[in-house]
């Protein structure tokens, strides 16, 4: 049997929501509180939303029972797991990431309160915590997606790490689909195009301001992306980038900030927010931890025309405060069918909600 848990969509847990920035006609609001740790979001077409967790070892299922796009349940639907950063949601099943396995909960929707026992569908990734946490999803053509990460700060590594992986929903035909990526923890696939596109987040040890984060594009299988030979667009490795050859490497489509800390991104695919924001990539940055000067702690946005990224900019900013306190940390997104953008939070354990209404 999962715990269950009464949320009281009205306790704001005296969070500044003033604070927070963003362009005219745009409101955030708490959609769930008390839901510890909050990393990866997978939302069902019911409306159900699952929470992966790190450190706490969980995996939630957040309910909105009276469609008021404020969260009143929240399930416990396992515990004890290793790490379950990751969570997607398929044809009535959840699938969770731990660091060395891909898990499903059969049926989930209709079991919140008696969740069923584990199916273990591949249990062949590395058990190193280091760039470990997965966050996995499904793409257009039904595949699970998987990355796993470099061991390392900067190292040379052989498949499978440093590389993004994909595999059948039974967990057969695992095979890496992209490498030279040294932590990607947020990916999305083109509205149109069917392409994917991921976060990647750079080394530490060259300064506040080197190398940057990358938005990168990956339209077929098999391109490398340059770890650890290549940063940003023009950055060799002191250590591995002597004799590297700028030409076997795709270049990002967009640096993003140094040490940002990249996380969960996702095309926005509502129809509430102005046209200005449709079919553009957002990105939770979930914000440095060893810059003297501290960056990220935002939401930023990424437009395009075409493939080609023509600009970054910040859309929600504020949980980062001028005397360099924090008081949140975004990870992840989600888009509901009415438009709106759901926000995770593990550092204040809630849940935003960004709507839009016309001034």
């Amino acid at each position: 049997m999962s715990l269950l848990l009464s949320l009281n969509p009205l306790v704001a847990k005296d969070l500044p929501l003033d604070k927070i920035k963003l362009p005219p006609g745009f409101k955030i609001e708490i959609f769930a509180n008390d839901v510890p740790n909050a990393r990866s979001l997978s939302v069902s077409p019911e409306g159900t939303l699952f929470v992966g967790t790190h450190r706490r070892g969980e995996v939630y299922a957040v309910v909105d029972s009276n469609d008021d796009y404020r969260a009143d349940k929240r399930y416990t639907l396992i515990a004890g797991l290793n790490m379950p950063n990751g969570v997607a949601f398929r044809q009535g099943d959840l699938y969770i990431a731990e660091i060395n396995r891909i898990i499903k909960l059969s049926n989930i929707e209709n079991r919140l309160e008696y969740p069923p026992q584990p199916t273990v569908i591949n249990n062949s990734f590395p058990h190193e915590i280091h760039h470990g946490r997965k966050f996995i999803r499904f793409s257009p053509d039904g595949l699970l997606y998987i990355p796993v990460g470099a061991p390392c700060n900067i190292c040379e590594c052989k498949d499978p790490y440093s590389s993004i992986m994909r595999m059948k929903t039974d967990g057969t035909d695992l095979e890496v689909f992209a490498r030279g990526v040294r932590n990607s923890v947020g990916f999305d696939w083109h509205p149109e195009t069917d392409e994917l596109w991921f976060t990647d987040n750079g080394r530490d040890m060259l300064g506040d301001d080197l190398p940057p984060d990358e938005l990168n594009h990956a339209p077929k299988a098999n391109m490398h992306f340059g770890f650890p030979y290549h940063h940003g667009r023009n950055i060799a490795d002191p250590i591995f980038g002597r004799t590297y050859n700028e030409d076997r490497f795709t270049l990002p489509a967009q640096e993003l900030g140094p040490h940002v800390a990249s996380l969960g991104m996702r095309f926005y695919s509502g129809r509430m927010f102005p046209q200005k924001y449709r079919k553009q990539i957002f990105i939770a940055e979930h914000g440095s931890w060893n810059r003297v000067k501290k960056i990220g702690y935002r939401i930023t946005m990424v437009q395009l025309v075409g493939n080609n990224a023509v600009n970054y900019e910040i859309f929600a900013e504020g949980w980062l405060q001028s005397d360099e306190s924090v008081w949140g940390r975004p990870v992840d997104l989600e888009i509901l069918t009415d438009g709106s953008m759901l926000v995770s939070d593990d550092y204040a354990n809630v849940i935003y909600r960004i709507t839009y209404k016309s001034e």
